[in-house]
């Protein structure tokens, strides 16, 4: 995982997510899941090849169920698009990073 990469818990979720302008995936997932394990590095490039338009949050459900049911949370991976704290867009599953660039423009 990219030193980029927030980790986010119950205690630093609000805050963290709050400081952020730009877009912030939040990726809700859990180490057992092999699906959240394959879409993790095409998460890391496109905020790595966003150049600061994008960032990257990672919360293990395993560790913060409270926060994976505020959210709604069912099934891993979720990815949360926020921006200025707010839950803007989601993707459900891991899909290809094509898809998700194509989020990423449409909210941009």
């Amino acid at each position: 995982m990219s030193d980029a990469t927030l980790h986010l818990d119950e205690a630093t979720f609000d805050a963290e997510v709050g400081k952020h302008k730009e877009i912030l995936m939040v990726d809700f997932w859990a180490e057992w899941c092999a699906p959240c394990r394959a879409i993790a590095p095409a998460l890391e490039e496109l905020a790595t090849d966003s150049k600061g338009t994008v960032s990257l949050a990672k919360v293990n459900v395993d560790d913060s169920p409270a926060l994976a049911a505020r959210y709604g949370i069912r099934s891993i991976p979720t990815i949360l698009f926020m921006k200025e704290g707010k839950v803007v867009d989601q993707v459900i599953g891991a899909v290809p990073k094509s898809q998700l660039k194509k989020k990423l423009d449409s909210l941009a």
